[in-house]
């Protein structure tokens, strides 16, 4: 594991929640991670859904006060493209050989997406010990969690899809769940509106939560 790799980690097995971000407009960017961070927490996904994802990792980046990843990353040009802008951590959808292996040679961590266990297999034969599992609530929610960890122990999951404060907890209680992404608490219509004050709340709930269900290591 990189050093970088086991930044990345320490922060999410400390905070437990990972906000998913689709930015329609790269200017809303840092006034989003201000909020993101008066809410308690220090990562971000932006994900490459928009034009304006590029500028917006951008702009975070030279903030530096977040663990900025770059989520629905499709090729390794997409991972260099994403990199190049300041992404400290790549999330893709589904596992891809090409993404993870490029991330390992420029030391950068990656979390690919498995929703099957030959899919997980897959990731761990290319050297990844973290996965998202995605989307989490179409592909059997907690109890496919539960079944999918029991073969793969040492396989920690970043649930993501479909989760809401809600859920949360129960997520966060299972063993193997390392963190869970989230986009309800920078929801885009709330982004739209420039309502900071609504995101800061709803990331420090989240917060709140994860604090109610406590660690694991």
């Amino acid at each position: 594991m990189t050093a970088a790799s086991s930044s990345v980690r320490s922060i999410l097995e400390r905070e437990r929640v990972l906000p998913v971000v689709v930015l329609d407009d790269a200017a809303s960017a840092v006034a989003l991670g201000a909020a993101v961070r008066a809410g308690g927490l220090s990562t971000i996904e932006v994900t490459l859904r928009t034009p304006a994802a590029k500028a917006a990792i951008a702009a975070l980046a030279a903030e530096g006060n977040l663990a900025i990843g770059a989520g629905t990353v499709l090729t390794r040009d997409h991972a260099a493209m994403a990199i190049d802008a300041g992404a400290q951590f790549i999330v893709s959808p589904g596992v891809s050989a090409a993404v993870v292996s490029y991330c390992h040679e420029v030391g950068v961590p990656v979390f690919p997406g498995v929703a099957t266990p030959t899919e997980i297999q897959t990731a761990l034969e290319l050297g990844c010990n973290v996965v998202k599992f995605f989307p989490a609530d179409i592909n059997g929610g907690l109890p496919a969690v539960k079944a999918l960890s029991a073969p793969f122990g040492d396989l920690k999951f970043v649930p993501t899809g479909g989760i809401s404060a809600e859920t949360l907890a129960a997520y966060l209680a299972h063993p193997s769940v390392l963190a869970v992404g989230g986009s309800w608490i920078v929801a885009r219509p709330l982004i739209a509106a420039s309502d900071w004050p609504a995101i800061t709340a709803l990331v420090a709930a989240a917060v709140a939560i994860a604090e109610g269900v406590g660690a694991h290591g």
